[in-house]
């Protein structure tokens, strides 16, 4: 029943591990997201200068719109990507840590399961209500966890077919009237 020194120091490596992989998931994430932003700032960058001279190199007011129209969908679309790109990264990110909290909530699990065992064995006679008690509650919390865990899932996927919905139709929309900008100029 008791706790030994090779238990609590096999306790600890594991939570040792288990939060350097925390650490390196975030890192990670934060080493594509700030790789995203560089790529992202030099981009604008060379687009701003190429655009300024395209513009710049306009005979009238009427080419100056047609330019202007012309230039806007393309930095639209990369707006686009850079948000689908941002919410790629963190939901890889979350996907992961959801991976490491539910491996720990395994282990938790088995943890209580094997003291609960040990706690029975040297329990008194007529405890045997008590113990099928707590191990019916420990089913219950378990069975609503994975209840939940799903739902949360399920809601992650809706709202990333809307998100991919709404993107792709607001694309369709701008890249439509692109070309009414266009004509009215």
């Amino acid at each position: 029943m008791y706790t030994t020194p090779e238990q609590l120091a096999g306790a600890n490596k594991a939570n040792v591990e288990t939060l350097l992989t925390i650490a390196n998931t975030a890192f990670a994430s934060a080493e594509r997201l700030a790789a995203l932003n560089l790529n992202t700032a030099r981009t604008l960058l060379e687009d701003s200068v190429s655009n300024a001279k395209t513009l710049l190199a306009a005979k009238d007011v009427q080419e100056l719109m047609s330019v202007q129209a012309a230039l806007a969908q393309p930095a639209f679309e990369k707006a686009v990507s850079y948000s689908r790109s941002l919410y790629e990264i963190a939901s890889q990110t979350q996907e992961e840590f959801s991976k490491i909290f539910d491996s720990q909530y395994v282990e938790l699990n088995r943890n209580v399961a094997s003291a609960l065992d040990k706690a029975v064995k040297n329990a008194p006679a007529g405890s045997d209500v008590a113990v099928a008690a707590v191990k019916s509650a420990i089913a219950a919390a378990n069975s609503a966890y994975e209840t939940m865990n799903k739902a949360a899932k399920q809601v992650a996927e809706m709202a990333e077919a809307n998100v991919a919905a709404a993107t792709s139709a607001t694309v369709k929309a701008v890249g439509a009237a692109a070309p009414k900008v266009k004509k009215a100029a």
